[in-house]
């Protein structure tokens, strides 16, 4: 029996509206993450769609050591709190090590496990725990280096710290050296995923797909298929969609070769309620 993911008033899964993750890779600043937020809610407040905006404090996981991360746990947090705060919406952020789990369970609805770190069982086990005792969700990312079926074992691990609230991400498979393809075969597969509880909601990654891993000094990326690759997956049924998005993604300090412009996000927000309407959900 399929199962939902709750955060605050949303449920997310099948039957539920098509919830929008969404906003810059990496708190930049308040004002700036701020902008974007208000824009994408206000559109989701329009076509009657969940809107979670989404923001990482650090990003642990770049090309460079030269590259920014973000402004760290302490402040980050503040930051995300004055974000949510100011635009009336859940939060969402990154969590890469145990000891951040509880404090970002405070703060935000959802704590993410990044797509490499999502075999870590002291990470998982640390973000069920928080997330069971702050009644907040985990979304976990499916490696670029599992099956779906694989993704059975995070939430088997969430479930023994005491988490059911739980959601997957599809952020792209590896294909040789350099690139990620979506699979929609698995997509499906990953949709019915018998997994502890029942299948879980599926969010699809738009932005992150469409990376060209370890192209360079910095991660290159095809962002003009973000827009096909988001279509496709409301057609296809998924729960949840994540997007990236920034005023201008040639100035963004992280991932500005796959960000979306902050500006074209309205009509592809618009584009995919009229998918999903038409296509009664998945």
């Amino acid at each position: 029996m399929p199962r939902t993911c709750r955060v605050r008033d949303i449920e997310i899964g099948p039957g539920k509206p098509l919830a929008i993750l969404a906003g810059p890779c990496v708190l930049e600043s308040v004002a700036m993450a701020v902008e974007v937020g208000e824009l994408v809610r206000d559109t989701c407040r329009e076509l009657r769609l969940p809107y979670i905006f989404k923001a990482s404090f650090d990003k642990a996981n770049r090309t460079s050591i030269g590259s920014p991360r973000g402004p760290g746990i302490a402040e980050g947090l503040a930051m995300l709190a004055e974000v949510g705060e100011r635009l009336g919406v859940p939060t969402t952020t990154d969590v890469h090590t145990p000891e951040q789990c509880a404090p970002a369970a405070e703060v935000v609805d959802i704590l993410q496990i990044p797509a490499f770190l999502c075999r870590q069982t002291d990470l998982l086990l640390a973000a069920g725990e928080a997330a069971a005792a702050h009644d907040r969700a985990v979304n976990v990312k499916k490696g670029q280096f599992l099956s779906p079926a694989e993704m059975r074992g995070p939430v088997h691990k969430l479930a023994e710290a005491g988490c059911t609230n739980v959601m997957l991400t599809e952020r792209g498979t590896f294909f040789g050296y350099h690139r990620l393809v979506n699979d929609f075969l698995g997509l499906g597969d990953l949709m019915e995923l018998d997994t502890t509880g029942g299948p879980a909601p599926v969010c699809f990654d738009a932005t992150h797909s469409t990376q060209l891993p370890g192209a360079g000094a910095e991660t290159a990326g095809r962002p003009e298929r973000a827009p096909l690759l988001a279509r496709a997956a409301v057609a296809a049924g998924v729960h949840a969609l994540f997007i990236e998005c920034h005023p201008d993604p040639s100035k963004a300090l992280s991932d500005a070769a796959t960000q979306q412009p902050l500006a074209r996000i309205p009509a592809l927000l618009r584009t995919i309620a009229a998918i999903r309407d038409a296509t009664g959900g998945g």
